[in-house]
């Protein structure tokens, strides 16, 4: 059995972690609030822009002359599956459920014949993966050190992919990350950006004839890079967003924990306390009758 200084040690020690948790856990809240208003105010424009493009592109679908982004290669056997995580741990399950998802999809094209490559952004995700697809990891592109997420972050990213697909690296892009729900509740999502895949519109009423000028081509060659670097940047959001909430919840956890291991151990600690005491008078009263 533990002596009582052991016992006091582990319980001083508890309380220390249970300082740290609950100071990550206020952090966190501080940092999620910039976080969500900052995803939540992407989420229109990429939304809008992306219907815009569906749009357009619906007038050149099938055409000869639409932009090699819109089209693809027309083929589909390499696949480049893009991982946003974050550069840190601690905070429960938002990094490992992201790459849960990217190990599905990488399990599921290998088994239909298809080649794998995997563009990590983030350093949490690389180190899972590189577990069990190092050789597939083209790339780490790391964004530590950064206190805010900017969109000239997102747009060198989405340079870098097109730079790929432009030199023929693959032919069907995947973009991963996590959805910012709420504070407990963030949703993996993989998102296929070349080529791109547009929600149909809901036409609230008869289809209105649209000319475009310079015409489609032009404006999609250059709308699509920058729509990339669009979807790109609101990833990095939403990613930042799931990041904090997640974080705010296992340290909350962690800190409630804490406070039930330290309950427990102080219990222990006084009952034990108790019988030494006890053990202690009764040897001095054995003593007094003995004499």
């Amino acid at each position: 059995m533990a002596s009582l200084k052991d016992m006091r040690n582990r319980i001083a020690s508890t309380k220390a972690t249970q300082k740290i948790t609950k100071a990550m856990q206020m952090v966190a809240a501080s940092k999620l609030r910039r976080a969500q208003v900052a995803a939540e105010a992407a989420r229109p424009f990429a939304e809008r822009m992306d219907r815009v493009l569906g749009n357009i592109a619906s007038a050149v679908a099938g055409s000869d002359s639409a932009p090699k982004l819109l089209a693809g290669t027309g083929n589909d056997k390499v696949h480049l599956l893009i991982v946003c995580t974050a550069e840190r741990g601690l905070c429960g399950a938002f990094n490992s459920s992201i790459v849960r998802l990217t190990r599905e999809r990488a399990n599921a094209l290998t088994n239909q014949g298809k080649q794998v490559k995997i563009l990590c952004v983030g350093r949490k995700g690389a180190d899972q993966l590189r577990r069990q697809y190092s050789s597939q990891i083209v790339e780490v592109i790391e964004l530590r050190g950064l206190k805010t997420i900017g969109f000239e972050n997102a747009a060198k990213i989405a340079e870098n992919i097109v730079a790929r697909f432009e030199k023929g690296e693959f032919d069907v892009a995947t973009l991963f990350f996590s959805r910012f729900k709420s504070v407990i509740l963030q949703v993996p999502t993989a998102q296929q950006i070349i080529p791109p895949v547009f929600e149909a519109a809901k036409a609230a009423g008869p289809a209105a004839a649209y000319e475009y000028e310079p015409e489609e081509e032009d404006i999609l060659s250059e709308l699509l890079p920058r729509n990339l670097s669009v979807q790109v940047f609101r990833a990095l959001l939403e990613n930042a967003a799931s990041e904090q909430g997640a974080r705010m919840s296992a340290m909350d956890n962690a800190t409630r924990n804490a406070g039930e291991m330290i309950r427990k151990q102080t219990l222990t600690y006084n009952r034990t306390r108790q019988a030494m005491i006890t053990k202690e008078l009764i040897e001095i009263i054995s003593g007094a009758e003995a004499l």
